[in-house]
């Protein structure tokens, strides 16, 4: 437990939190679906609060390179330790579960491999590829690990053309040390710069509640703009266990609604905000809806991107 679990006495959830529990034949079909071919998604390993509403609509995030992280971050609920090597047909089921899922817009992640040398970009270009092969028509959004900063596997990534390239900043560049310990600010930053410079549709999110200010945020979100971050997620972190950092606040859906106004007069092109945002919920609806709010001269930019 960290010093930080262990000191504060946790906040009562407030009543916009309560979220269903997953049930009903979409939910089992999706698990079925994914036991048979052996996948992982960041639903279950996450805990998300959203996975009875995703799998009820018959969608769900996969998360490539087996469920154990090389990191250990303090808001993660994805188990960590040594990982298996890599399974080379994992980007076949993937593909197949698409498929089968009857989906039109697939969300891949993975758990950080540290342990990898180029930290599992072949397995991501790979994943893209096949699911690309089994449905061309599919759109493809990815949310990279930091890869430890090397650019190569970036553009390995890259070279795959995802349609959208996310990688999540999670909080304000004072709070790292304790959140996400193992990462660097500056590095995360990269990541984003590098897909951006481009001309990729760029996306990422960030947890509220880890104790930032408005001044700590309100200064991220304008470096984030000026790499040309496009799309911005804004949600409530919730402590997944008594192992891992508190909440320090809950930000109310009033709040979350003017951090999403002030986003978007700085220069972000789409901004969904509230307490169970995460960056994959209804992530198809929201790149399809950033690509028709572009003017013309701005959509051929991203024309075979998205």
């Amino acid at each position: 437990m960290t010093p930080a679990a262990s000191q504060q006495t946790p906040l009562r959830k407030p009543a916009w939190l309560r979220v269903r529990i997953p049930q009903g034949d979409h939910c089992a079909n999706v698990q079925a679906c994914l036991d048979k071919r052996r996948l992982n998604t960041v639903c279950v390993s996450a805990k998300c609060p959203n996975r009875a509403e995703c799998w009820d609509r018959h969608t769900a995030t996969f998360m490539i390179l087996g469920d154990t992280c090389t990191r250990n971050c303090g808001f993660c609920a994805v188990r960590h330790g040594a990982p298996s090597p890599p399974d080379r047909e994992e980007p076949l089921r993937i593909a197949q579960a698409a498929v089968s899922m009857g989906l039109d817009y697939v969300v891949l992640t993975s758990v950080t491999r540290d342990d990898l040398p180029d930290g599992g970009a072949t397995a991501w270009a790979s994943t893209i590829e096949a699911v690309r092969q089994a449905n061309p028509r599919c759109k493809i959004e990815v949310l990279v690990p930091d890869f430890a900063g090397k650019e190569d596997s970036i553009l390995t990534v890259l070279a795959a053309r995802p349609d959208v390239f996310g990688h999540n900043m999670e909080t304000v560049p004072r709070l790292y040390p304790a959140v996400r310990s193992h990462a660097v600010f500056e590095r995360s930053l990269r990541v984003l710069q590098t897909a951006g410079q481009r001309g990729f549709p760029v996306k990422t999110g960030l947890m509220l509640g880890l104790g930032e200010s408005d001044e700590d945020l309100n200064e991220l979100l304008v470096r984030l703009e000026k790499i040309k971050t496009s799309i911005l997620t804004l949600g409530q972190y919730l402590q997944p266990t008594r192992h891992h950092l508190p909440v320090r606040r809950y930000v109310s859906p009033e709040d979350f609604n003017i951090w999403r106004d002030r986003a978007l007069s700085m220069g972000f092109k789409e901004v969904f905000a509230g307490p169970l945002v995460r960056s994959s919920y209804h992530a198809g609806e929201h790149a399809e809806k950033f690509l028709q709010n572009l003017p013309p001269r701005a959509r051929s930019e991203f024309d075979g991107k998205i």
